[in-house]
């Protein structure tokens, strides 16, 4: 099978869309999607960081949503026409997966950053033959169809914007899971989150709609612009005493504190900010040491670190879209879209901060089998 894809072949370069070319259809536990839309998210970028393992070159993608056009047999659980939302990869059979944790799963860097499931490393080539690094996330989904397995898809009501909907499998899971999950937000509580972008937002937003208070912390005036709107207090990064601004914002402290920027200064203020028995979580990787200022885990305050919102997709996904529909998760207003053949100029913006959420849609040029 033959369709359209974004190669990544270097750290260095531009991505080049070219057409692909997948030698088998889905395996017994597997389905094909057809892509309707695919989020860039900054994991994908880290791609090009010095250091990156993840192997090149390679389809990277992992914010997927489309119908499903093929399956490897009925009991994958889908059917052809299905809406689905696709998230990341896991093994299901470690103790942390079958503790519905499957973002703690074992093999999970393994599976999505890798080089992912080995027995896919010939199937999946350009038109000369050489091979593309197995599915990023059990996805690669800056394409016109990804085989994915069964279990990363989510089965989505046909009436939602299918093409928006792909971030919420990891970038807006993520900030909404951290507030609804890892921390178990609700009435009472109160959230400061540090770095207005996707998750973040997706944070604030998730805070609003189970009635709890947020302060949000960023540096580019449009984003605490969009903070405010949904429902935050925005402060800016460099205000003086930042801490304690937090403090009498939020009666004494936050309940809870969520991190997106890995800044050493941010994190400190951050633990300085919660009240007794507070809890900060870090979503974004750490690349340096992280000093702890003295007393900034005293008192019952921890600090923890959050994949994927420490969510199951299969359960909050749907939670989420349920939010949209009444209202009160306006994710769509964080995403512009773009051609898959403008992903350069989409990754180019992302960078600089002029769009909060790029969705990436694919236009289908030719499809052979």
């Amino acid at each position: 099978m033959r369709f359209t894809a974004a190669v990544l072949r270097s750290r260095e370069s531009r991505f080049t869309v070219e057409e692909v070319f997948l030698r088998t259809g889905p395996a017994a536990d597997e389905i094909l999607v057809e892509i309707a839309g695919t989020g860039m998210c900054r994991t994908d970028l880290a791609v090009r960081r010095p250091g990156s393992r993840s192997p090149l070159p390679a389809v990277l993608g992992h914010e997927g949503s489309g119908v499903v056009v093929e399956t490897g047999g009925p009991h994958t659980g889908f059917g052809e026409g299905d809406h689905v939302v696709l998230s990341f990869d896991s093994c299901g059979r470690c103790p942390r997966c079958l503790d519905a944790a499957p973002a703690h799963c074992h093999s999970f860097a393994s599976l999505n950053l890798f080089g992912g499931r080995t027995e896919n490393a010939a199937r999946f080539t350009d038109l000369a033959g050489a091979a593309l690094a197995p599915r990023w996330f059990g996805q690669s989904s800056f394409a016109e169809y990804a085989v994915v397995p069964a279990r990363n898809a989510v089965r989505v009501d046909p009436a939602l914007p299918l093409a928006l909907l792909g971030p919420l499998g990891c970038g807006f899971l993520t900030g909404a899971g951290a507030v609804l999950h890892s921390f178990g937000a609700g009435p009472g509580d109160t959230l400061v989150v540090f770095g207005a972008g996707a998750v973040g937002l997706a944070a604030v937003m998730a805070a609003t709609a189970c009635g709890a208070v947020s302060v949000a912390v960023d540096r580019h005036p449009g984003r605490l612009a969009l903070a405010e709107r949904f429902g935050a207090t925005p402060l800016h990064a460099d205000s003086p005493d930042l801490p304690g601004r937090i403090r009498r914002l939020t009666d004494g402290g936050a309940s809870c504190a969520l991190d997106t920027t890995a800044s050493a200064r941010l994190i400190n203020d951050a633990l300085t900010a919660l009240r007794p028995a507070g809890h900060l979580g870090l979503v974004a990787r750490l690349h340096t040491t992280l000093p702890i200022e003295p007393g900034a885990l005293d008192r019952g305050r921890r600090i923890s670190h959050i994949c994927e919102g420490d969510a199951v997709p299969g359960l909050l996904i749907p939670r989420l879209t349920g939010l949209w529909q009444a209202g009160r998760f306006p994710f769509d207003e964080l995403i512009r879209t773009y051609p898959l053949a403008d992903i350069d100029e989409a990754e180019q913006d992302c960078e600089a901060g002029r769009v909060v959420k790029p969705v990436l849609v694919p236009h289908r040029s030719r499809t052979t089998s």
